[in-house]
Order: C-alpha cells, then structure tokens, then sequence
C-alpha cells in the first residue's frame, strides 16, 4: 500500500456498478478487492467493472478511494441506537448519537463506540492483576526456572531465570482493547478520531501482534471483577474479526484506511433479536440450533460416516420461532418462520427467489392449517405491511406477511409490527388485511 495520501473518490451505492479504467486499479488492489468480497471485479475492454453488493464504507487502494453508500439511509443519531441493538449492547450515550459521520460513513461509528468505551474504562482505572513473567536477574525474585538454569546458563548462578507473578495491567482484558483500539487507528480516515484512539491505545498493554487478541477474546472468562469489561469487548471483538461471512464489521488488516460494515449481517442480527425478544414474550422461545432442520439428500447414494447418507446444506432461516402446540394438537411444537430482507419490499413486490425461499420454509415447518411465514425488511420512510397469498391448482400454498420496520425511530419503537404478528401467531389468530 502506498503511503497515505488523499485519491481520488470512487463513489457507489449497494447492489450498483461503475466501471473504472484500468489504469486506476493495481495489481495489488485487485488481490484486495478479491479477498474483501465486498466489491465483485470484472475486466471489460473499457475497463474493470465494479459491483457491490450489501456492504458500505471505505476501501482505500493505491490510486484511489472506493466510497461504498448504502441504500437505505439511516440518520446517524439513530444508527448507533441500531448498531447497539444489533451487538446487543446497552443504549447508548449522547455524544455517541451525536458522534458526526466523517469520510468512513456507518461503519466509523464502531472505532467512536469503542474508544468511548475504553475512555470508560480509562477513567474507571484499568483492572490489574497478577501476570505470569519469564525474568532473567541478578537476584531470585520468585521461582527458580530449573529447566532454563540448566540449559540456558550451564549451571551459572551469575544470572538466574526465573518465573515471577507481577501486579500489573497486562490481563487480557486490557490486551483486547489496546489491539482494538490500535486497529482502529489504522483504519479511521478522518484524523482527530485517529489521533484519539492512538492516544487511547498508548494507555493500554500492547500485543506484539494485532491478531492475537481474537484468541484472547476466545478464551477469555468473565467474573464479577471484570464483567465492566464486556461492553468494550464487544466493540473491540466487531474491530478484530477476523474477516467472515458473518462478521458486522470488517476492518480488512491487509488494507490500511479502509473500514467495512455489512449491513445484511446487521440486518439479520436486529431481526433475530426482535423475533426471540418477542417471542419470549408470548410464550414462546427461539429454536435451538439443528431443531427441525430441513435437509437433502441424494437417494441411493452410499452413506457418509455417519450412516445418514450423503446430505448437502440444510436450509436455515434468519429467525426460527417454537411456540407450544395447540389445544387440538398432540405434542409437536408450532413453528414460525421470520426471515430478514435487507432490501426495498416496501410495495409489497416480493422477489421470486425469496418465495421461493419462504414457501419451501412453510412447507417444512408450519401446519398445514396455518401456512404462515414473515418477512421483515426495513422501511426508511415508515411502517409498511403487506399480505401476500400464494396460490396453485390446489388451492392455498401459504401467506407471507411482509413488514417494513420504521428505521427512523429506535430498535424497539420499530419492532411494533413485527411483536404484533408474532403475538397473533401466538394467539393462533389469522393476520388481518392489511
């Protein structure tokens, strides 16, 4: 990467295209571009052509600045409130809501989220604790290292290794954040939020290396002594991912200046956690991993280690809700399938594929009485439901009802729609025309 300079802009919104010549994009930006996979590159004779699919922020390459927008706008007092919601952190504070949208868009309001919750913890005083040390001295301070004496030293005493415990605040919860803290620095463009979290990070241990925090992160335990640390964490975890399919963020270590937010995961976290919210409120639960799983496989082939023959992927949706049988039901659970849209279904124009999608869900999950299914997208300009029924030569095949969430208010004022379709599901009610 060349040293950091102003470029020139490439801007897009999601799911557009724009082609640029092929002078502007080198080798290694291409490598870049492929291993993001927020951008698909295609090479045409007038140059590469780029398209991009639900991720906004920036990229920034060696000849230019690629500008990512996304398509529904959220306001960006509101947008932490969603971005909270979506991580399952507290409210937040006003001078996070008011936290300006600088040149890194959406996404340069994680690095803000975990720096003030590091301040937080600054100003708490940073936990200290005892820590494992390998010293070399003049005196024994601790517990002789006979193994390293002997082999180290040959038997000298004229400097003794040893194993200590020190007090310090060199605990892995501090480790996190100074690596999170020190790759947000690298990737905020807009330089007083750098040169902020820079000062952050020097008041924090330092790792040797960035990536070993996610380990840290891994293995780490919380107890009452540390649990205050769990907020920062969350944010530091969303600045160190490592680079997933399901990541909310993703920083891209490999690209300095460049920061990623991927609005379809964010989507999908806020829906889950309405549908389980509500759904706990009504009775009901959210479905444990590989409950009712739909599966394929190919008949007659041999089976595989497990004796179940050769299966492919199930199918999953977003959300799936259990809610106890009915009174004229014998013991199998009631299912509801809810399943998160990022995209514009406000007239109620439902693609294809995702009916598709929902009616193989009906089929495989909802009683026959009761093909039933959600899907919930979000609505920038207000609330918006819709009922669709599908129909073939043998009648019903099932109703999908379609909500759009109000992403002007907050998580919770939004999810109105959606806890009332739940409840009537609850109720065994029919949803009503809308």
């Amino acid at each position: 990467m060349l040293p950091f300079v102003d470029r020139p802009e490439v801007k897009l919104r999601e799911h557009s295209a724009v082609t640029v010549p092929h002078a502007r994009l080198s080798q290694r930006d291409l490598s870049v571009l492929e291993k993001t996979k927020a951008v698909r590159v295609t090479d045409t004779r007038d140059g590469y052509v780029l398209r991009t699919n639900s991720t906004t922020g920036v990229l920034q390459l060696d000849r230019i600045r690629l500008v990512l927008r996304p398509k529904f706008t959220i306001d960006g007092k509101r947008l932490i409130d969603w971005l909270c919601y979506a991580h399952g952190q507290r409210e937040p504070v006003d001078s996070l809501r008011n936290w300006p949208l600088g040149k890194d868009g959406y996404a340069g309001l994680v690095p803000a989220a975990l720096l003030h919750e590091c301040r937080l913890l600054l100003r708490r005083g940073l936990r200290r604790d005892y820590v494992r040390r390998s010293r070399v001295d003049t005196t024994l301070r601790g517990r002789l290292d006979v193994m390293a004496q002997a082999t180290r030293r040959f038997g000298a005493i004229d400097r003794l290794h040893t194993r200590t415990f020190e007090y310090e605040d060199g605990g892995w919860e501090n480790l996190v954040c100074g690596a999170a803290l020190a790759r947000a620095a690298q990737s905020s463009t807009d330089p007083r939020t750098t040169q902020a979290l820079l000062d952050a990070a020097g008041q924090f241990p330092a790792l040797p290396r960035t990536r070993d925090a996610l380990p840290l992160l891994a293995r780490g335990q919380y107890t009452r002594l540390n649990d205050h640390y769990r907020p920062a964490h969350a944010w530091a975890r969303m600045m160190l991912g490592d680079g997933g399919v399901r990541d909310l963020l993703d920083p891209h270590g490999f690209a300095a200046k460049s920061l990623l937010l991927n609005l379809n995961v964010l989507w999908e976290n806020v829906v889950h956690r309405m549908a389980a919210d509500a759904a706990v409120a009504h009775g009901g639960r959210r479905a444990q991993p590989g409950e009712g799983d739909i599966h394929t496989t190919r008949e007659g082939a041999a089976p595989d280690a497990t004796g179940q023959g050769t299966a492919m992927r199930p199918f999953r949706p977003d959300a799936l809700l259990a809610f106890p049988p009915s009174p004229d039901t014998a013991g199998m659970a009631r299912y509801l399938v809810v399943d998160a849209k990022y995209k514009a279904y406000q007239d109620g124009t439902v693609k294809p594929s995702d009916r598709h999608q929902l009616l193989t869900y009906i089929a495989g999950y909802t009683d026959p009485s009761t093909p039933l299914a959600l899907i919930v997208h979000p609505a920038p300009d207000g609330p918006t439901r819709h009922l669709l029924r599908i129909e073939g030569p043998r009648g019903v095949l099932g109703r999908i009802e379609v909500l759009g969430l109000d992403t002007r208010t907050t998580p919770e004022q939004a999810a109105g729609p959606l806890r009332a379709a739940i409840a009537r599901f609850a109720a065994n009610q029919p949803p009503p025309l809308p």
